[in-house]
């Protein structure tokens, strides 16, 4: 753990990956190789060992969240003379497109499974509450795409709310990436599990109203805990361009892909056309949208331009 320099003032708390791995030192991995190729996303690359320096120790950080907020509840149930039965504890996980932050919210669904008492651990992501694609089209956002704006916003605070009151079979909407758009009539059930890991672009944005006014609540009213998965954007878009060349090779293939129509691309062309929707999309999301705020999550990993995680940046209790 280092300190900030002298005179310079940082609400965070900064651990290289030495000081950061220490924090898990004897602690049993809980997944293979097999596994984990499972559950990484498409050109995040990442190892077991990645695993234990960085996702274990946050893994086990999380658990001691957890349980004290267990014994707080039930200290302030006992005290307030309530019976009402335990909400799931959300944690948010926030960041760019192609930064992994998917890889980030199933590594973290995992680890926290695998830790005693075995927590049921729910992962819901945001992109099932985007607008449909008809929806975006007649509003003139489909090239908005993954913007605040493309959101029904309503709907995932009303998620949320419902999920922390403790309510039973709360659903979500759910996005199929292939077809690129919400799955008709297809929820996520979601019931009192004991932790939500809520992963988007924009969850950590405080939103405003069509008017320009703030809303009464925010998303980040309902978190216990937010992780911001941080990078240069250079390295970000870089990650972005060669996942879409290796798309271009599989997942676009498929006829019945929405973007079906780049799978006969050459490399210069499928190059040039990434770049083309970073500058005119992911970009500008990120620059205006994500990447403000950052400074709102409780803990920040700061991935270098090989992908592995650099720096953690834990705000100080």
């Amino acid at each position: 753990m280092t300190a900030g320099t002298r005179g310079s003032i940082s609400p965070y708390a900064s651990f290289d990956r030495g000081s950061w791995r220490a924090l898990a030192a004897g602690s049993r991995l809980p997944l293979d190789e097999a596994e984990l190729s499972e559950l990484a996303s498409l050109g995040d690359r990442i190892d077991l060992d990645e695993v234990a320096t960085v996702y274990l120790p946050l893994a086990r950080l999380l658990g001691l969240h957890v349980a004290s907020s267990r014994r707080l509840w039930a200290a302030q149930s006992e005290f307030l003379g309530d019976s009402t039965a335990k909400v799931p504890y959300v944690i948010a996980v926030a960041g760019s497109v192609a930064v992994g932050k998917s890889t980030t919210a199933r590594l973290l669904q995992t680890l926290l499974a695998a830790s005693p008492g075995s927590p049921r651990v729910d992962l819901v992501t945001t992109d099932g509450f985007l607008l449909p694609n008809a929806v975006l089209e007649e509003r003139g956002l489909l090239g908005r795409k993954g913007f605040p704006e493309s959101y029904d916003r309503r709907a995932l605070l009303r998620f949320l709310a419902d999920v922390k009151s403790g309510r039973e079979e709360v659903a979500a909407p759910v996005y199929d990436h292939q077809s690129y758009d919400i799955v008709p009539g297809q929820r996520q059930a979601v019931d009192r599990p004991d932790i939500l890991v809520l992963e988007g672009l924009n969850v950590l944005q405080a939103g405003r109203r069509a008017d320009g006014s703030s809303p009464e609540v925010f998303l980040s009213d309902f978190f216990d805990f937010s992780v911001y998965v941080d990078a240069a954007e250079t390295d970000i878009q870089q990650w972005y361009v060669d996942r879409f060349l290796a798309l271009r090779r599989t997942a676009f293939q498929d006829t019945s892909a929405y973007f079906h129509r780049f799978a006969d691309l050459t490399d210069e062309q499928a190059r040039e056309t990434a770049l083309g929707i970073w500058s005119a999309v992911n970009g500008p999301n990120l620059r205006s949208n994500i990447a403000p705020t950052r400074s709102r999550a409780r803990l920040v990993l700061q991935k270098a331009a090989d992908h592995s995680v650099r720096r953690v940046l834990l705000r100080k209790l």
